[in-house]
C-alpha cells in the first residue's frame, strides 16, 4: 500500500468520528446535555461519583455508564484517531525511505482565479491548492498530534465517564484533531489557515464545555478573541507574502526565498521584515506568547484532558510549527529573528515566576506549558529550528503525562485542584504519583530524561549559535532553575510530607482505572525515552543517536541549517554549560524539597516578608487587570460608549438635526406658500370681485332695464347739452 498517496486520509477519519457524533451522537449517548454535571459546570467528581455509584445513591445519569451505545461512542472516536495514527506511522516509514523525503499531494485546486495585484505592478491571480505535503516537519507533527492525541482519547473514556455531554466531548475532540492535521499537512499557508482558525474554534467549543458555567464561557470566549487579534496579523502576513512573491505554497515560497533573488535585511526592516514579524503576531496569539498568552491559563476551565491536548501536543504548538515552516523567510530577517527570541526568553522567565506561587495543580501546569512555549520560541529566534520542533515533541510527552496526572489527582481528590488541600498522596495513588515523577524529572532536565536533551539543546544554541547571546542563555538558565523548582514544589505539595486532604475526601481516594493509568505510562516511557533521539555532540555518541536533527535536515535546508549548526563545535566549553544548567535544575529541587517537604513553614514565612512581590507574582503581575482596564474597559466599554455618545450626538444628532431642518423648512416654506403666495393670488381676486361689483348691478341681464339706461343715458346726455347753452 502507498500510504504516501493516503496522506489525505489522515485527517478524513477524525473529521467522520466528529460528523458522526453531530448526526447521530445523541442516539448513541442518551445523556441530557444540560444535566447535573453539566449545569454545575463540575468537571471532576469521578471518584464521588464512583463511591455514590457504589453506595447505590448516584447521580441519576450513572445507569447509562457502560451501556452499548456509549460503549460504541467510546470506540469510535478513539477508534479514528488510532486509524490515522497507523497511517501516519506508514506515510512517515515510506516517506523515510525516500532520498529528498518531500512528498505532495494535491487534490484539486481550492481557489483559483482571484485577481491580485503585486508589489511591482503586475496582476498576478490569487491561488491556493487542497492539498498536502509530507516532509520531515510534518511528519513530526502528524506523529505526536495523532499517537499523543489518540491516548488522550483513552485517558477520557475514564475521565469524562459520569460526564453528560459524552459524545458531544468525543465529538469536538475529534473535530480539534482533524483541524489540527489539516494544520500541519497543508501544503500552503492559506489551507494551513483553515486549520489554525479551525483549532480556535475548537479550542473554544473545548474550553466553554461547561457552558453554563459563567467563568468556563468567558474562558472560551477570551480564547477566541484573544486568538483572533493575533490572527488578524496572520492574514496581513499572507496577503503581503502573496504580492511579493506571488504564492503561498510552502515548497513555491522557499524556493523564491532561497533562490537568491532576495538578500537578508540587516540593514534595514524591509517588507520580509513585515510579514515575518506579521506571521510572528499570530504565532504569539496561537502559542501563547507574551503579550497574547493571557486566554491559556483560564483554558484551565476545560475538561482536563482538553488541557492536555490543547497544552502538549495541538494548538499550542501550531504558532512554533508555522514560524519553523516559514525558516526560509525568517533567516533572511535577522531583526525579526532578535524580536522572537527575546519575546520567547521574556515569555519563559516571566511565566516561570508566576508559577512559582499558583495553587491550582493545573494552573501551575498552564504557566508551566506558557513559559515551555518561550524556550521553543528562543531556540527558533537563534536559528536553531531543528531543537525548536525537537523540544516541541520531548515536551508534548511530558506535558501531556503531567495534565493527564494532574487529572488522575483531581478525579482520586474527587474534583480539589487546590494544592494547599492535598500532600501524602504518594501511596494512595502510586502509579499516578510515579509517572508525575518521570514527567516532572523530564521536564526538570535532569540528565537521562527527555527534556534534559531538548532543553540542554536550546541553551546550547542559544550561548554558542552566531545569532544567541550570553544574556538570553542566562534567561534560560535561570527559566530552567525556576522550572524545577515549580515543578517540585507541585510534587511535594500533592504527594509528599502530611496529609492536609479534607477527612471525607481521603476516605474515598483511590487509584484511577486502567483506562487512565495505562496512558500516563506510556507517556512515561516517551518522557524518558524521547530525548535521546539527538544527544548532546559532547556525548561523542553514535550518528543513530543524532537522528532527529538529521531527519529535520530536509526542512531547514540552506541558511537556516548554517545557522542552527552554529561555529565550530566545542565540546569542553558544552560540558561546562550543561553541568551548569543541571546544577540549577538540582539546586531547584533540592531547594523545594526543602521547603515543602522539611520545612513547611519556610514558604509561609517567606509569604510574609515578601508580602508584595508575592502579591505581585501570585497575581500575575496584574496583567489581566492592566488589560481589562485597558482594553476591555478602556478600548471596548470605554471607546464603545464613546463610539455610542458620538452616535447619539454627532452621527444621530446629525441625522436629526437634518430632520429639524427639513422640517423647519417646510414650515416656513408652507407658511410662505399659505399667506404670501396664497394670500397674493386671493387678494388679487378680491380686488377684481369688489371692482367689479358695480358692473354687476348695471349687468341685470334684463332688456327692459338695459332700455331704460339707454333713455336715462340720453337724456342724461341731452340735459348737459341744453345745459351747456
Amino acid at each position: 500500500m502507498n500510504f504516501l498517496d493516503l496522506i489525505w486520509l489522515i485527517p478524513l477519519f477524525p473529521l467522520c468520528g466528529a460528523l458522526l457524533m453531530l448526526l447521530f451522537g445523541r442516539l448513541l449517548d442518551p445523556q441530557p446535555a444540560s444535566d447535573v454535571a453539566v449545569a454545575a459546570g463540575v468537571e471532576h467528581t469521578h471518584d464521588e461519583h464512583d463511591h455514590h455509584h457504589d453506595h447505590g445513591h448516584g447521580h441519576t445519569h450513572d445507569h447509562h455508564h457502560g451501556s452499548p451505545l456509549k460503549v460504541l461512542v467510546s470506540l469510535i472516536c478513539p477508534g479514528m484517531v488510532l486509524i490515522s495514527f497507523l497511517l501516519s506511522v506508514g506515510a512517515v516509514w515510506q516517506l523515510a525511505q525516500q532520498t529528498e523525503r518531500v512528498h505532495q499531494v494535491i487534490q484539486f485546486t481550492w481557489l483559483a482565479g482571484l485577481p491580485f495585484h503585486m508589489m511591482d505592478g503586475r496582476l498576478a491571480t490569487f491561488s491556493a491548492d487542497w492539498g498536502f505535503l509530507l516532509d520531515p516537519l510534518s511528519a513530526v507533527m502528524i506523529l505526536v498530534v495523532t499517537g499523543i492525541g489518540f491516548l488522550i482519547h483513552v485517558y477520557s473514556i475514564g475521565y469524562m465517564a459520569h460526564d453528560n455531554g459524552y459524545y458531544r466531548f468525543f465529538g469536538y475532540l475529534n473535530l480539534f484533531i482533524f483541524f489540527m492535521l489539516m494544520l500541519v499537512l497543508a501544503n500552503n499557508y492559506t489551507l494551513l489557515f483553515v486549520g489554525w482558525e479551525g483549532v480556535g474554534l475548537c479550542s473554544y467549543l473545548l474550553i466553554g464545555f461547561y457552558f453554563q458555567k459563567k467563568s468556563a464561557g468567558d474562558a472560551g470566549k477570551k480564547a477566541f478573541i484573544v486568538n483572533r487579534v493575533g490572527d488578524a496579523g496572520f492574514i496581513l502576513g499572507m496577503l503581503l507574502m502573496f504580492s511579493l512573491l506571488g504564492t503561498v505554497r510552502f515548497l513555491d515560497v522557499n524556493t523564491a526565498l532561497r533562490g537568491g533573488h532576495f538578500h537578508a535585511e540587516t540593514a534595514g526592516f524591509g517588507v520580509l521584515s513585515a510579514i515575518a514579524v506579521l506571521f510572528f503576531v499570530g504565532a504569539t496569539g496561537k502559542s501563547a506568547q507574551f503579550p497574547l498568552y493571557v486566554w491559556l491559563p483560564d483554558a484551565m476551565e476545560g475538561p482536563t484532558p482538553v488541557s492536555a491536548l490543547i497544552h502538549a501536543a495541538t494548538m499550542v504548538t501550531a504558532g512554533v510549527y508555522m514560524v519553523a515552516r516559514s525558516a526560509a523567510l525568517f533567516q533572511l530577517t535577522p531583526q525579526t529573528l532578535n524580536i522572537v527570541a527575546f519575546i520567547g526568553a521574556f515569555t519563559a522567565i516571566f511565566a516561570a515566576t508566576i508559577g512559582l506561587v499558583q495553587n491550582d495543580i493545573k494552573r501551575v501546569l498552564a504557566y508551566s506549558t506558557v513559559s515551555q512555549l518561550g524556550y521553543m520560541f528562543l531556540a527558533l529566534g537563534v536559528g536553531a529550528y531543528w531543537v525548536a520542533i525537537f523540544h516541541l515533541f520531548t515536551h508534548a510527552f511530558f506535558k501531556a503525562l503531567l495534565f493527564l496526572g494532574s487529572g488522575s489527582v483531581i478525579h482520586a481528590m474527587g474534583g480539589e485542584q487546590d494544592m494547599r488541600h492535598m500532600g501524602g498522596l504518594k501511596d494512595k495513588i502510586p502509579i499516578t504519583h510515579w509517572t508525575m515523577w518521570v514527567g516532572s524529572v523530564a521536564i526538570a532536565g535532569i540528565p537521562g530524561f527527555a527534556g534534559f536533551f531538548s532543553k540542554d539543546e536550546i541553551l546550547w544554541q542559544t550561548y554558542s549559535s552566531p545569532s544567541g547571546s550570553k544574556a538570553l542563555w542566562f534567561v534560560g538558565l535561570a527559566t530552567a532553575g525556576l522550572t524545577a523548582f515549580y515543578m517540585w514544589r507541585l510534587m511535594n505539595m500533592t504527594f509528599y510530607g502530611k496529609s492536609r486532604v479534607a477527612p471525607e475526601v481521603a476516605a474515598h481516594i483511590h487509584e484511577s482505572p486502567p483506562a487512565m493509568t495505562i496512558p500516563l505510562m506510556l507517556l512515561a516511557v516517551g518522557g524518558v525515552f524521547a530525548g535521546w533521539l539527538a544527544v548532546p555532540g559532547a556525548w561523542g555518541l553514535s550518528e543513530r543517536f543524532h537522528g532527529f536533527e538529521r531527519w529535520l535536515e530536509p526542512a531547514f535546508a540552506s541558511a537556516a541549517n548554517e545557522a542552527a549548526k552554529g561555529g565550530a563545535h566545542d565540546a569542553s566549553l558544552e560540558w561546562i554549560l550543561m553541568g551548569i544548567s543541571v546544577a540549577v535544575a538540582i539546586i531547584g529541587i533540592v531547594v523545594a524539597r526543602y521547603f515543602y517537604h522539611h520545612k513547611p513553614q519556610v514558604p509561609d514565612t517567606l509569604e510574609k516578608s515578601l508580602k508584595p512581590l508575592h502579591g505581585l507574582l501570585y497575581h500575575k503581575y496584574y496583567v489581566d487587570e492592566i488589560y481589562d482596564f485597558l482594553f476591555v474597559n478602556g478600548l471596548c466599554k470605554g471607546g464603545g460608549e464613546a463610539l455610542g455618545a458620538f452616535d447619539r450626538n454627532v452621527v444621530d444628532g446629525a441625522v436629526n438635526g437634518a430632520g429639524w431642518l427639513t422640517r423647519f423648512s417646510s414650515t416656513v416654506s408652507m407658511w410662505w406658500d399659505t399667506w404670501i403666495v396664497d394670500g397674493a393670488v386671493r387678494l388679487g381676486s378680491f380686488t377684481v370681485k369688489l371692482l367689479s361689483y358695480p358692473v354687476c348691478i348695471l349687468q341685470t341681464g334684463r332688456v327692459q332695464a338695459y332700455a331704460l339706461f339707454v333713455v336715462v343715458g340720453v337724456l342724461i346726455f341731452f340735459g348737459y347739452y341744453l345745459a351747456g347753452k
